[in-house]
């Protein structure tokens, strides 16, 4: 897989990154593994997309493999985070404390 050209587009599944953004992070991965994710959710219906880079090259995404979890935690993996025994890689790195607003309120 390579970097995109042009910028990202919806087609790619990705909505909100600004176009060049897959060549900064291809370019910032030389130092190791980056990964850009997103989530878009509204009233428990949504979706997810993730692209991983490692050495300069895309490595994972923008289409992944729904048997293997979801976008986001398949990125995880990638930067070697490890399944919580909980739950999947998402929490084990503490976002699913911010799947809801409401649970953000108080947070120092």
């Amino acid at each position: 897989m390579a970097a995109w050209d042009t910028g990202w587009k919806r087609s790619s599944g990705f909505w909100k990154a600004p176009g060049g953004f897959g060549e900064a992070l291809a370019a910032c991965s030389a130092l190791g593994p980056v990964a850009y994710v997103e989530a878009e959710y509204f009233g428990g219906h949504g979706s997810q997309a993730a692209q991983v880079w490692d050495g300069g090259e895309a490595v994972l995404g923008p289409d992944v493999d729904p048997s293997a979890g979801t976008p986001i935690s398949q990125a995880l993996r990638r930067l070697g985070v490890a399944r919580g025994p909980d739950g999947d890689e998402f929490d084990a790195v503490g976002l699913g404390r911010h799947r809801d607003p409401e649970d953000w309120l108080g947070e120092d």
